[in-house]
């Protein structure tokens, strides 16, 4: 049995662009009636390069918990960005992050949880000083702080050090990619969380592949991604030799397992387009609490080795 015990985290990415308001909310109703209650989310979400989406997904997840009476969820904000056109364009100043945590306080009450940096370019000690302050007031005044996409983790590190801050931090980790080495000076303490642990939403099979795929959606092709499949379907093919534990039937079976027994590994985001696929993530993270997937992990992880940077 493994030791790991990472928490799985319901994802908002793809709310308000390929997943409806209407589907959001049978994501969330199943979520939280299986005992989810930690829940991602970001100023601008979803990335889709429609202005008129900025802040969508997080007004789909304020209209279910008000709609819901529900005070008890752990939400993940990350905060920063200016748009949702997928450009670097942020804000971090001390009084705009600030004024943001009031913001998100006064919407999101007790539900608030975790107040993140989402995007930082800057090599500049003395710029991410202010916003390691704000970061430092959030956290007196009782919410978790984290960092998300930061070029220069090191500034963070020696600066939070210095204020008492212990981040949580999302990096993306999977087969294909994988922040984990950049962020060296915090490693050794079990609270990253790995996100895009689907590859982007790589499938085992090209006929899974429908209309609302997000692989599709972000301009990814199948095809590329071919001699990383046929590896994975080897891996799996052996892993299911072993008799007396759930099998391993999809690639979110596979990313998830490879962040599950990942070094320093407190949480996996699922992004899930269904409640089948949320039941199957739910039930399968049950599945290595309860049984050894480290031989799996290896084979993953030999994959991983010889595909990621």
């Amino acid at each position: 049995m493994t030791l790991n015990t990472p928490e799985l985290i319901l994802g908002t990415a793809m709310w308000g662009w390929t997943t409806s308001r209407e589907n959001a909310f049978a994501l969330l109703d199943r979520f939280y009636q299986r005992g989810g209650r930690a829940v991602d989310a970001a100023t601008n979400y979803p990335i889709n390069k429609k202005p008129e989406d900025f802040r969508k997904a997080e007004q789909i997840l304020l209209e279910w918990a008000k709609a819901h009476g529900v005070e008890d969820l752990r939400i993940m904000m990350k905060v920063g960005s200016l748009n949702n056109m997928r450009t670097p364009d942020h804000n971090l100043s001390m009084s705009f992050l600030l004024i943001l945590f009031d913001e998100y306080r006064n919407a999101f009450g007790d539900n608030l949880h975790t107040m993140m940096v989402h995007w930082d370019n800057r090599d500049s000690r003395a710029a991410i000083a202010h916003t390691i302050n704000a970061l430092k007031l959030m956290n007196d005044m009782g919410a978790e702080v984290g960092l998300s996409g930061i070029q220069h983790p090191e500034h963070y590190a020696a600066l939070g050090e210095e204020k008492g801050l212990a981040f949580r931090i999302q990096i993306k980790h999977n087969l294909l990619h994988s922040d984990y080495n950049r962020y060296t000076p915090f490693h050794g303490r079990p609270r990253f969380i790995a996100y895009g642990v689907n590859a982007g939403g790589l499938k085992l099979n090209v006929a899974d592949y429908g209309p609302g795929s997000s692989l599709t959606a972000r301009g990814g092709s199948p095809k590329t991604a071919e001699p990383i499949v046929q590896r994975l379907r080897q891996a799996i093919a052996e892993a299911n030799t072993v008799k007396g534990r759930p099998a391993v039937q999809t690639m979110n079976h596979c990313g998830m397992a490879y962040a599950w027994h990942s070094p320093d590994m407190g949480g996996i985001l699922i992004g899930p387009s269904s409640t089948g696929q949320l039941d199957a993530s739910l039930d399968f993270a049950r599945a290595l609490q309860t049984h050894d997937y480290s031989g799996l992990y290896q084979q993953l992880r030999q994959i991983a080795q010889s595909s990621t940077p």
